[in-house]
C-alpha cells in the first residue's frame, strides 16, 4: 500500500511520492526530498498554483504549527529550478 498525504494548498489527497515535504528551519520553508528531516512537515504539490496558494493563506505555518510568516524563498528557488529542467 502506497502512504497517502494530503497537499496543504489544494487539500487534494495523492501518493508521498507525488508531493513534497516541506519542514521549517531557522524560519525558512526547506524542502525534505527524502522526507527524513525532524519535525513536523508539511505537504504540497510541486506546482506553482499550490505553492502560491499555500503561502498566500499561510498554510505551511499553520500545518507546521509555526507562529509568524516564514521565508518560502528556498521551496520557490527550487520550483524555479525544477520547471527549467
Amino acid at each position: 500500500m502506497v502512504p497517502v498525504r494530503t497537499c496543504v494548498a489544494c487539500r487534494k489527497r495523492a501518493s508521498r511520492d507525488d508531493l513534497l515535504r516541506v519542514v521549517s528551519s531557522g524560519g525558512q520553508l526547506v524542502c525534505d526530498d527524502r522526507a527524513v528531516l525532524h519535525g513536523r512537515g508539511a505537504w504540497v504539490h510541486l506546482t506553482a498554483r499550490c505553492l502560491n496558494q499555500a503561502v498566500s493563506r499561510e498554510a505551511f505555518s499553520r500545518a507546521l504549527r509555526v507562529s509568524g510568516k516564514l521565508d518560502a524563498g528556498p521551496i520557490e528557488n527550487r520550483l524555479k529550478t525544477l520547471m527549467d529542467i
